[in-house]
C-alpha cells in the first residue's frame, strides 16, 4: 500500500494536532512467550483477518471495533482491554521501517499515541519491523477516506482538469503547517478594493519601509504592504518551469511556488498567541482578529482605514411585556448565522433516503457517497431566522420591577461595502459530542437584504425607564437557569460546579456551561460558595488587568464583562470570551451599548448604501472541527471563479457554492 506525499499532507492536514506521547509506553509490562509470524494474522476470538490489533502487553491478537453500520470488527480488542486492562495495542498492517507512522492506540486514553519504544516492544514478539510492508490504513486514514473524500474532492476540485492562472491577483500562500486558514481568508480580503488601494495602489514597499518604526520587521502596516505586494503584483505569481534551470512543463502541470508569508503570521499573531502556532485554527476568528488589528493600527489616521468595509451596525429592539421597548447597538464585521434545518426544501428526499438508509443498515450494508441526500436550506431561511422575534428569559423589566420574558428581534443600522456571512455549521449531538452539519446551502449569486434595515425608535414607542441604583443591583444577581444545571447534573457533575458554569457563562446554554466546567474542574475554588456580591465584584475589577486584556486584542467592554464573571482572573476571563464568542446572547450582551434613551449613533460615519449584493468570495472548510481540517477559498475574479488552495491557483470549474464556511458579499451600487 505505497502512499504519496500528496496523501500524507491531506491526512496530516485532517487530524487536528500531532499525537501525544502515551503516559503507558515508557512502563508498560509485558508478558507470556507469543512469537508472532509477519503476515497470516487473524483474530484469535473470531474469523476476521482485516482491522487487526496486536496487544502489546500479551501479544494477543484481536479484532477492532464495529462501525455503526455493522462493518469493521467484532469489538474483541477493545473487550480485552476491558477485561485485563492491558492498554496499548498496534494495528498489524501499519507496521513499517517508518514506525513514527504506525497506528499506536492507547484505550485508557483513547486516542492514537506515539510508543517511543515500539520497536523494542515489537521485538519481544519476535516482530522485525524493518521488514513489514504497510497493508493496512491508520485510523486517522479510515477516517479522513469515510468522512471527507466527498467533501474534499468537491472543495477542492479534485479529478477536475482545472487550469493554473498566473499574474497580478493570482499568488499563491505556502502553507507554514496548518496555515491554510490564513492564507484562505487572506486572499479574499485582499481582493477588494480597499485593501488593493491601502497596502498596494496607494502605498509602495518604500514609503510603508520609510514610515515604519525603528523595527520593520513587527510593523503591521509594514507587514500588510509587503503581503499586498507579493499577492497583487504578480511578481511572484509565474510558473516554476519559467526559473532558471528548471525543467519545460505542461500548462496544464505548471505550478507556482507562492510566497511564504512567516513575518506576516508572526506580526498578526503577536496579540494572539494561539494564531501563533502550528494548529489548525477557526478561518472566522482570525478574520475577526486580523479586521481588529488593522483598525487599531490605522487609529491614527481613521480616513485610511481599509476594515471600515466590512463593519456595519446591528440594532436590537426589546420588547417587555409590559409594551415598553429597549434598544441596543453594536458594531460587528461578521453577520452570524444559524442554519434552520427545519427550512430544507428538499424533505421529501431526505424521508425517503433515510428509509433506505434504515434498510441498508439492518442487512448490514452502508451508503454509497454518491447517494447520500443532504438537507438543502435557502440562505434566504438563515437570513429570516436572523431576524425573526427571540423570546429572551429572565429579562428584568424597568417597568415591571422584575424578571420576565422579552421578545427581541434584530436588524442592521448600516450596509457594509462588503457584507461577510458565518454559516454556523458546528452544533452538538447527542452525548454533547461536537458535530458538523452535513447540509448544503442554496447561496444566490446576488442577495437583497433591504428588508433587514432597522427602523430605530417608532413614533408611539415608549422605552423603559432607567432602573433605580436597587433594581439595577437586582437585574444584575447572578442566577443559575435551573434546566441547564439540571441537565448538567443529569450528566453527573456536582450541583454547586453547575450553578457556577451556568453563571459565569451567562446562561448561554448546557454546551458552554459544560465547556467552562471541562476546563475549570481541578480550579482550587471550584467548591468555594458562589459570591452574590456583584457590585462588590464590580468594584474589584482592577483597570491594569482590563487594559492587558485589550492588549490582546479584546474591546475594553468585553474585558471588562468577563473579567466582572470571572471574578478578575486574567485566565478565566480570557476562557469566558472564547467561550462566548459564537454565542449570540453572552457575547452580544457584552458588546452593545444599550439604552433606554434614545441609542447613541455608534455606526455614525461608517459606510452604508443599498442593501443588494454579489456574491464574490467563499472560504470553505473540510473536517469535524474547526480546529482541524483543510480550508480553500474561491474568488469571483475577472468575471470568472478561481480557486485558491494554499499556493495552488487556477480557475475553478465547479465552485463549491453550497459548501461554504464564510461567503463574501459586495454591495452592488446603482
Amino acid at each position: 500500500m505505497a502512499e504519496g506525499a500528496e496523501r500524507k499532507e491531506q491526512v496530516a492536514a485532517w487530524t487536528a494536532d500531532k499525537k501525544q506521547i502515551s503516559t503507558y509506553a515508557m512502563d508498560l509490562q509485558q508478558m507470556g512467550s507469543v512469537v508472532v509470524p509477519p503476515s497470516g494474522w487473524k483474530c484469535a476470538k473470531c474469523d476476521k483477518t482485516e482491522n487487526l490489533w496486536l496487544n502489546l502487553t500479551d501479544g494477543m491478537i484481536l479484532c477492532g471495533r464495529r462501525n455503526w453500520d455493522g462493518t469493521g470488527g467484532n469489538n474483541h480488542a477493545i473487550d480485552h482491554y476491558k477485561e485485563t486492562g492491558y492498554p496499548l495495542a498496534v494495528k498489524l498492517g501499519t507496521i513499517t521501517a517508518d514506525l513514527e507512522a504506525a497506528d499506536v492506540f492507547s484505550y485508557p486514553e483513547d486516542d492514537s499515541v506515539i510508543d517511543p519504544l515500539l520497536a523494542q516492544h515489537l521485538a519481544y514478539f519476535g516482530i522485525d519491523f524493518s521488514s513489514l510492508q504497510k497493508t493496512e490504513m491508520t485510523t486517522a486514514e479510515r477516517e479522513f477516506d469515510q468522512n471527507t473524500n466527498f467533501d474534499w474532492n468537491r472543495i477542492q476540485e479534485s479529478g477536475l482538469d482545472v487550469e493554473p492562472i498566473f499574474g497580478p491577483g493570482y499568488t499563491g500562500l505556502v502553507n507554514l503547517g496548518n496555515s491554510c486558514y490564513m492564507a484562505a481568508t487572506m486572499q479574499v480580503v485582499f481582493s477588494t478594493h480597499l485593501f488593493c488601494r491601502r497596502y498596494y495602489i496607494n502605498q509602495s514597499l518604500k514609503m510603508a519601509f520609510e514610515t515604519a518604526p525603528a523595527d520593520p520587521t513587527v510593523d503591521l502596516n509594514m507587514q500588510l504592504t509587503k503581503l499586498a505586494h507579493g499577492l497583487l503584483s504578480g511578481k511572484y505569481s509565474v510558473p516554476s518551469s519559467e526559473k532558471v534551470g528548471a525543467a519545460a512543463t505542461p500548462v496544464t502541470d505548471a505550478k507556482q511556488e507562492g510566497i511564504p508569508p512567516r513575518m506576516f503570521k508572526a506580526v498578526i499573531a503577536a496579540s494572539h498567541p494561539e494564531f501563533s502556532t502550528m494548529r489548525q485554527q477557526d478561518a472566522l476568528e482570525f478574520v475577526l482578529h486580523f479586521l481588529d488589528q488593522v483598525e487599531r493600527s490605522n487609529a491614527a489616521k481613521p480616513e485610511l482605514d481599509p476594515s471600515r468595509c466590512f463593519k456595519f451596525g446591528v440594532e436590537e429592539r426589546i420588547l417587555c411585556p409590559s409594551g415598553k421597548v429597549a434598544y441596543n447597538k453594536r458594531l460587528d464585521y461578521i453577520l452570524s448565522l444559524n442554519i434552520p434545518l427545519h427550512e430544507a426544501t428538499n424533505k421529501k428526499e431526505l424521508e425517503a433516503f433515510d428509509k433506505i438508509k434504515a434498510e441498508k443498515f439492518s442487512k448490514g450494508k452502508d451508503v454509497s457517497s454518491d447517494g447520500i441526500v443532504r438537507p438543502r436550506v435557502p440562505l434566504e431561511a438563515c437570513l429570516a431566522n436572523f431576524a425573526a422575534p427571540e423570546e429572551i428569559p429572565e429579562f428584568y423589566s424597568s417597568a415591571l420591577k422584575s424578571k420576565t420574558t422579552a421578545i427581541k428581534t434584530a436588524g442592521l443600522t448600516s450596509f457594509p461595502d462588503y457584507l461577510v456571512l458565518h454559516m454556523r455549521r458546528f452544533v452538538m449531538e447527542a452525548g454533547w459530542v461536537p458535530k458538523k452539519l452535513d447540509v448544503y446551502l442554496d447561496v444566490p449569486d446576488i442577495i437583497d437584504i433591504s428588508h433587514m434595515h432597522s427602523k430605530g425608535l417608532q413614533p408611539g414607542e415608549e422605552l423603559l425607564p432607567e432602573a433605580a441604583p436597587e433594581d439595577k443591583a437586582e437585574s444584575r444577581q447572578p442566577v443559575a437557569n435551573e434546566e441547564i444545571v439540571a441537565q448538567l447534573v443529569s450528566m453527573g457533575f456536582n450541583q454547586l460546579h453547575c450553578q457556577k458554569a451556568a453563571i459565569i457563562t451567562l446562561n448561554a446554554g448546557v454546551e458552554e456551561a459544560m465547556n467552562w466546567l471541562l476546563l475549570h474542574m481541578d480550579d482550587p475554588d471550584i467548591d468555594a460558595p458562589i459570591s452574590h456580591g456583584v457590585q462588590g465584584a464590580e468594584a474589584s475589577i482592577d483597570q491594569a488587568t482590563v487594559d492587558t486584556l485589550v492588549s490582546f486584542g479584546f474591546q475594553e467592554e468585553i474585558a471588562q464583562k468577563a473579567l466582572k464573571a470571572s471574578g478578575g482572573d486574567i485566565e478565566k476571563a480570557t476562557d469566558w470570551i472564547f467561550n462566548s464568542l459564537n454565542n449570540s446572547a453572552s457575547y452580544r450582551d457584552a458588546t452593545t451599548t444599550s439604552s433606554n434613551s434614545m441609542p447613541s449613533q455608534v455606526d455614525t460615519g461608517l459606510p452604508d448604501g443599498g442593501g443588494r449584493y454579489r456574491l464574490f468570495g467563499i472560504v470553505s472548510h473540510m473536517g469535524t472541527s474547526t480546529q482541524c481540517g483543510h480550508y480553500v477559498a474561491h474568488i469571483l475574479k475577472e468575471g470568472r471563479w478561481v480557486i485558491f488552495n494554499d499556493d495552488k491557483v487556477g480557475a475553478s470549474i465547479n465552485p463549491p457554492k453550497d459548501m461554504g464556511y464564510l461567503y463574501f458579499f459586495e454591495r452592488i451600487n446603482g
